[in-house]
C-alpha cells in the first residue's frame, strides 16, 4: 500500500508480537533517477512483517549507511545487478536479531550487511554471504560499524594498500571530508605521507586540516583552487586517491609525478550525470602512471584483518571520525542527495 508524504500520512497503530511490529516500512525503487533523486523515485511502502520459518531470523534495522554507490545501483548493472524497479532499495545497514528460528542467530545478535532501506529484514541461509556479526564494544557507538570499522574504513584500508604509500610521498585525496576520504588521509599520515585533501567547503577543509592532521586542505569551490593545489604540492603528487573524477581528477593527474599511483575508488561527479568523468589517458601514458580500480567485495576474505588494524588505530587515537545523522526512513532519499550536494561531513547515516 503506497503511503502519503511523510508530513501528512498517519501510520496505523502498531500491534506488537514479541516486541516486533506487524508493519514493515520500506523504500522501493519506483523510477530510475535522472540527476538527483526526485520525489517518487523511491516510494515509501507499508508491507506486513512475515512470520519467520525454520531456518530464518528476523532483524530490526537500526541504522542505514548512505553511500554514493547507491546512486549507481539505481541506474545500471555494475559490480552488482541494478536494483529492479519495484524492489526494496539496496543499502547496507546495522540490525539486531529480534526473533530467530535459525541455528546461527539468536535474539540480540548484532549484524551489518545488505539490509535494504527498510525497518525489518529476514535472514536465511544466504545471509552468511551478505551479513557479518559485530561485537558490542563498551563506549563505542553502533554506528562505528558502518563507518571506520565498516565499509568505508575497509575501503580506505585496502585502497591505501593498493597505493603502496611510502614515507615522504605526497598523497592527494578528493572528497577528503567524506566517510572514506577522511580515513584515507589519516592512514596516509600514519604511513608518513604529506597529505593534501580536496573538499567542498571551508568548514570541511578546517576539519580535515585542524582535527585530522592533513598537511593542506583545498576548497575546490574557490576560484583559485588549482593554484592552491599547486602550492600545496610543490614536489608534485605521488598518489591520487580518487573519489570524484571530472575536472578535479584531471587537475590532480596533471601534477602527478612519473610512475605515480592512482587509486580509483569512485567517480562521484558523474553519478548523477550518466557520465563517469574519466580523465584523459594521454596523461596516464605520458607520466607512466599506474591506475587501478577496486571493489571492496574483492577483499571479503580479509575483512577481519583490516577491521582489527583499523580498530587498533582508532583505539590509540590515530583515526578520528565524524558522523552526519539523519533521522527517519522517509528522509533517506534526501540523505542520498546530500552526498552529491555536499550536505554531509564524514559518515552519512539514517537512524530508524
Amino acid at each position: 500500500m503506497a503511503l502519503l508524504p511523510a508530513a501528512v500520512r498517519k501510520f496505523p497503530t502498531k500491534i506488537f508480537r514479541s516486541n516486533v511490529s506487524n508493519i514493515n516500512c520500506q523504500l522501493r525503487l519506483q523510477n530510475r533517477p535522472k540527476g538527483l533523486l526526485a520525489p517518487g523515485d523511491l516510494q515509501l511502502i507499508e508491507s506486513p512483517v512475515p512470520e519467520i520459518r525454520d531456518g530464518q531470523a528476523l532483524a530490526r534495522v537500526k541504522y542505514l549507511s548512505i553511500d554514493p554507490t547507491m546512486r549507481l545501483w539505481m541506474a545500471a548493472d555494475t559490480y552488482l545487478p541494478a536494483v529492479g524497479v519495484g524492489e526494496v532499495m539496496r543499502a547496507i545497514g546495522f540490525a539486531e536479531i529480534v526473533e530467530s528460528r535459525h541455528p546461527d542467530y539468536k535474539k540480540g545478535d548484532r549484524l551489518t550487511g545488505l539490509t535494504g532501506l527498510q525497518e525489518y529484514v529476514i535472514l536465511d541461509e544466504s545471509a552468511k554471504r551478505s551479513f557479518q556479526k559485530v561485537p558490542k564494544i563498551p563506549f563505542v557507538p553502533d554506528t562505528v560499524f558502518l563507518g571506520v570499522l565498516g565499509v568505508n574504513g575497509l575501503t580506505a584500508f585496502f585502497g591505501m594498500e593498493i597505493a603502496q604509500p611510502k614515507k615522504g610521498d605526497t598523497l592527494v585525496v578528493s572528497a577528503a571530508a567524506g566517510a572514506t576520504g577522511s580515513i584515507v588521509g589519516q592512514i596516509g599520515k600514519i604511513h608518513g605521507c604529506r597529505v593534501v585533501g580536496i573538499a567542498g567547503s571551508d568548514d570541511k577543509c578546517a576539519w580535515i586540516a585542524k582535527d585530522l592532521g592533513f598537511d593542506a586542505a583545498i576548497n575546490y569551490k574557490h576560484p583559485d583552487w588549482k593554484e592552491k593545489l599547486a602550492t600545496a604540492t610543490p614536489k608534485g603528487i605521488d598518489i591520487d586517491f580518487e573519489n570524484v573524477g571530472g575536472d578535479i581528477m584531471q587537475t590532480v593527474l596533471g601534477r602527478m609525478n612519473l610512475h605515480g599511483r592512482v587509486v580509483l575508488c569512485g567517480l562521484i561527479s558523474g553519478y548523477t550525470k550518466g557520465d563517469p568523468g574519466m580523465a584523459s589517458f594521454a596523461t596516464v601514458l605520458v607520466k607512466r602512471l599506474r591506475v587501478q580500480g577496486f571493489i571492496i567485495l574483492d577483499y571479503a576474505s580479509r575483512f577481519m584483518e583490516a577491521a582489527t588494524q583499523l580498530g587498533h588505530w582508532k583505539m590509540f587515537g590515530k583515526l578520528k571520525d565524524r558522523e552526519t545523522i539523519v533521522e527517519g526512513l522517509e528522509k533517506a532519499p534526501d540523505a542520498i542527495n546530500m552526498l552529491f550536494t555536499g550536505g554531509n561531513t564524514g559518515k552519512l547515516i539514517v537512524k530508524l
